[in-house]
């Protein structure tokens, strides 16, 4: 598979043609040649990028706040297909080849995630796009953009993780309002990601294996590097996290 391949989903900014690039993104026969990508991938001019504190939140007793959720959710997967594209692009080559599989499975998942949320965002009437979002994920890519142990360690295991632990109480929430074609979706969604936070521990482990590193020592020491004071409160999702691979003491408060 060329890598102009994955360039091109990678830069595309119409929302669907990216996902339809990527959903045709083929398994590569080695590793992607690494070409380290422009400083922003392709992303439409809405929705308007806000800080997180001002993104409204509403409650899930409406249409309207159903619809909110679901917007947030939707940009969470749209921008976790850029990141997959991107871990491919910009560390590709340093890697095994199962990596460039790997991170393309999760490419190809999210841009199913971001249409499985769109179709429900647009059975209410809104569209994508239509609400204000944050660029958190974003933000982390860029942190990390220049050491792929630091890429493995931030985003699939601290951001992508965080959903792990939030999604059920999303889904008892909706459940609770009778949204349950909404909770269906939320289902497929969280399900698919355990998966994708495991492969994020196993190349993180890989790498700490490689350079010799403690792999606890390390993951929480990239964190006070690089997200100073980001320290996750419970409850967390101990079942889903023990699946993807994590260790208590890498997440779970001392005492």
């Amino acid at each position: 598979m060329a890598v102009d391949a994955v360039r091109a989903a990678w830069e595309a900014a119409d929302p669907e043609t990216k996902v339809r690039l990527t959903l045709a993104l083929a398994e590569p026969d080695g590793p992607v040649c690494c070409e380290l990508p422009p400083a922003r991938p392709g992303r439409p001019e809405k929705p308007a990028l806000v800080p997180p504190a001002t993104v409204p939140r509403r409650g899930l007793g409406s249409i309207e706040g159903r619809a909110a959720l679901l917007h947030a959710i939707a940009h969470i997967e749209f921008n976790a297909i850029n990141l997959a594209l991107d871990a491919v692009l910009r560390f590709g080559a340093q890697m095994p080849a199962q990596f460039s599989v790997d991170w393309l499975s999760v490419a190809r998942d999210e841009a199913r995630h971001f249409m499985l949320l769109r179709e429900r965002l647009e059975a209410s009437g809104v569209h994508y796009g239509d609400l204000p979002a944050h660029d958190g994920l974003w933000e982390a890519a860029e942190k990390t953009a220049d050491d792929v142990l630091a890429r493995m360690a931030l985003v699939p295991r601290v951001l992508e993780a965080r959903g792990l632990d939030v999604t059920p109480g999303m889904i008892r929430r909706l459940e609770g309002v009778g949204a349950s074609e909404d909770v269906a979706c939320l289902r497929v969604i969280l399900a698919e990601e355990v998966r994708h936070v495991a492969i994020g521990t196993f190349w993180f482990e890989h790498l700490c294996a490689q350079r010799g590193l403690p792999r606890v020592e390390t993951f929480h020491r990239l964190l006070d590097q690089l997200m100073p004071g980001r320290k996750d409160a419970g409850p967390f999702n101990h079942a889903a996290r023990g699946e993807a691979g994590f260790l208590r003491e890498e997440y779970q408060p001392a005492g």
